[in-house]
């Protein structure tokens, strides 16, 4: 094939892969609407999300596992700490540091909201899809899981 050939296909790719992004995008929007966590920034929720994935962890820890300086890993974690999403609590092995971790309000606010965006996404596919969509749309995840997996 000649690379005339290719110049529909790159051109169709191209705008696939934007209007994709930008449709994830807008999803991710509703999702935070509906999952009430608008008030945090994403470099909050990133943090949220990383303790609840990988455990409790020291502040430097967390700097270097989501790439900021420890400094201001230290402004992501003050506004969570004081809404008591975060708590602290010395190191064992090592006075000198602490130990941050969910609180158990933050792990129960956190289901709340991942079963408010799930209620949402289901009644509104059940609502604006008919069943042949549906399975249209289950055709549609399968091809962009083959996107996302490695």
């Amino acid at each position: 094939m000649d690379d005339a050939s290719n110049g529909p296909d790159k051109a169709r790719a191209a705008a696939l892969a934007a209007e994709l992004r930008a449709l994830v995008g807008k999803l991710k929007r509703r999702f935070r609407e509906q999952g009430n966590s608008s008030d945090l920034t994403p470099s909050q929720m990133s943090v949220l999300l990383r303790l609840e994935k990988d455990g409790p962890a020291t502040m430097s820890a967390l700097a270097r596992a989501e790439g900021v300086r420890p400094q201001s890993m230290g402004a992501i974690i003050a506004p969570l700490e004081a809404a008591g999403h975060v708590a602290g609590a010395p190191d064992p092995n090592d006075g000198r540091q602490t130990i941050l971790s969910l609180t158990e309000a933050c792990r129960d606010w956190m289901l709340k909201a991942r079963a408010a965006r799930q209620d949402w996404l289901h009644r509104t596919i059940e609502a604006r899809l008919s069943p042949a969509e549906q399975h249209q749309l289950a055709a549609a995840i399968d091809l962009v899981k083959r996107l996302v997996d490695d």
